[in-house]
């Protein structure tokens, strides 16, 4: 069986995040979209939100699983005996990134643990969670960026 895992911060998962995790749910015998907590950033919403909003959004994928982690994807990989990460690219600098990404945690897993690259889907290659952050900060329209729970959940954070 393969599994792979989908890494993020997914602060707040958008259009974009689903369709990757949809066309990798249907590579993959199992997926899993694991996020990160990452310190070094004050996200809008907490970990466990974030578990929560994902669990809700691809309940319709039964071989997708939602997790979290910290520390380096290497080690959470082979913890769960996971072999491929999973990478959404919207444009060439994002490939440049994630390259170098992909090459560490290779050469760190010992060449367990693979990179899997999707090229966004050409309707969601502008968007980001901190676009959507910043128009939800000023109460701006993200219905169309977001699920429709997800946009009263940053209504919310914003207090609107």
């Amino acid at each position: 069986m393969k599994s792979a895992v989908y890494p993020g911060s997914f602060d707040p998962v958008t259009f974009g995040h689903l369709d990757i995790i949809e066309r990798a749910a249907a590579i993959f015998d199992e997926l899993t979209v694991s996020v990160l907590n990452n310190t070094a950033k004050t996200p809008l919403f907490s970990v466990e939100e974030r578990v929560n909003i994902l669990k809700e959004a691809t309940k319709h994928l039964p071989n997708v699983k939602i997790d979290s982690f910290s520390g380096l994807l290497v080690d959470y990989a082979v913890r769960n005996d996971i072999q491929v990460s999973v990478r959404g690219l919207r444009a060439i600098t994002d490939f440049e990134y994630e390259l170098q990404i992909a090459q560490t945690n290779n050469k760190l897993s010992g060449g367990k643990l693979d990179t899997v690259f999707l090229t966004t889907n050409l309707a969601y290659s502008y968007l980001s969670s901190s676009s959507v952050r910043e128009i939800g900060s000023f109460n701006g329209d993200i219905s169309q960026f977001v699920p429709e729970f997800v946009v009263d959940m940053v209504y919310k954070k914003f207090g609107f």
